[in-house]
């Protein structure tokens, strides 16, 4: 099982943005329980993910309104919540450094 962390963040975004709420929890879902050892294990589980560097991959939330961008330690399968937003917003940033928290 995978250990996510900051989901508080989720949770928080998802408050603001109800229309959110059903994408980022299904994301949780499957993330907690999903073993990836490398990034195109990823796209098994999302195949509209795209893998960056430094581990990073970006997630389309509700039908691409949102962006997620997480860094994964496929060692020791952890998951670190670095920016979520919208669109817009992620045009923004720079998803290989990105840290918003």
């Amino acid at each position: 099982m995978k250990n996510i962390v900051a989901t508080k963040n989720l949770v928080e975004f998802y408050k603001k943005h109800p229309d959110s709420k059903s994408s980022i929890e299904t994301w949780i879902a499957i993330t907690r329980h999903a073993v990836w050892l490398k990034p195109s294990d990823v796209i098994l589980d999302f195949p509209d993910a795209d893998p960056v560097k430094n581990n990073r991959v970006v997630f389309n939330i509700s039908g691409n309104k949102y962006r997620l961008i997480v860094q994964i330690s496929y060692l020791r399968q952890w998951v670190f919540i670095k920016f979520i937003g919208t669109h817009a917003e992620y045009d923004k940033v720079d998803a290989t450094t990105v840290d918003q928290f």
